[in-house]
């Protein structure tokens, strides 16, 4: 079976569609668009994103496309106050300009409405944030992925 272990570069010559949910597993099986089977062995904590270019065991480069899935799409004029108490539940939330998007919910699209907010249907690749401790290839100016100190143990 054709093996996915790192990110590549250059000119795509295989597609992967997935949903938010199986692109930030580390390992599973899934299906090139052509109907290939491939098994995804990517660094823990790693997230893939529609766009990413990854190398195949044979060398070929696989282009991962955000497959569209049912979300709520949030627009409010204090979206930064739904945006907290979306926060607080620590659901995935994908943030724009203008609006937020989170997976279908119907505990949270009211919670959202209780909040002002104009809520629709749409299906759409699903792309939330990070987190601030997220994996992926994104790393704070430290090198490292959000590392909590402890700092209660130094003596004055």
């Amino acid at each position: 079976m054709l093996e996915i272990r790192a990110r590549g570069s250059g000119a795509a010559q295989g597609r992967l569609e997935l949903p938010f949910e199986l692109r930030q597993k580390s390992r599973l099986r899934a299906k090139l668009a052509s109907g290939e089977e491939v098994a995804i062995l990517m660094p823990r904590g790693e997230i893939l994103r529609g766009g990413d270019l990854l190398e195949a065991s044979d060398g070929r480069i696989v282009e991962v496309v955000a497959q569209p899935e049912k979300l709520l799409h949030i627009e409010c004029a204090d979206l930064a106050r739904v945006a907290y108490h979306l926060g607080n539940r620590h659901v995935p939330v994908q943030v724009a300009q203008g609006f937020l998007r989170i997976a279908e919910d119907h505990v949270l699209e009211g919670l959202a409405l209780k909040l002002g907010a104009r809520v629709s249907r749409v299906e759409a690749p699903f792309e939330p944030e990070a987190g601030a401790y997220g994996g992926g290839h994104q790393h704070d100016e430290m090198g490292h992925g959000g590392k909590i100190h402890d700092h209660h143990h130094h003596r004055s």
